[in-house]
């Protein structure tokens, strides 16, 4: 576990509606980062992201949900179509993102982060599929990086004691 504290909250992030920001706005916040598509068999994780936000968003867990299209073209949509297809199939109400590439030459500078402070079984660092999930502690430390098929409520006891831990 590495803290990399200001490196991740100066990443540079854009909103699905194009407002440009950094993830400064979320020290002290427990975050839940999940590269996330719309037409996934893994895509009704929706909910379950979801209820562990709405159930945990008072005591500081955040999710971050980031649309790729990288693995099977299962996120072709724009942001508008993003954002109706998750507010319209899963009343999703954490913060979405711009869509991104979590591997090759062009992935996300968060993601070139992620990938190298938690990597994934035996070492590697790239993102096998849609759904990986990682979970950063209020001080900015990647904490555990969790596979597209870990459900979000298998990893609540994981939030729960990041979240019982004050910054």
């Amino acid at each position: 576990m590495t803290t990399v504290d200001d490196t991740l909250y100066q990443i540079p992030v854009r909103g699905l509606d194009g407002t440009d920001s950094t993830l400064a706005c979320y020290r002290g916040k427990v975050l839940l980062i999940v590269n996330v598509a719309s037409a996934c068999g893994f895509t009704p994780q929706y909910a379950g992201l979801e209820a562990l936000y709405r159930s945990r968003q008072d005591r500081g867990l955040v999710v971050l949900g980031f649309p790729c299209n990288q693995f099977g073209k299962q996120e072709p949509g724009c942001a508008a179509d993003i954002a109706a297809f998750t507010r319209d199939n899963y009343d999703v109400t954490f913060p979405v993102f711009e869509k991104i590439e979590v591997n090759g030459d062009r992935a996300h500078p968060l993601y070139e982060l992620l990938k190298r402070e938690a990597p994934g079984l035996l070492g590697t660092q790239a993102i096998k599929w849609n759904f990986t999930k990682f979970l950063v502690d209020r001080q900015g430390t990647i904490v555990k990086r969790f596979a597209t098929s870990t459900k979000p409520a298998a990893i609540e006891p994981a939030i729960d004691e990041l979240l019982g831990q004050q910054a």
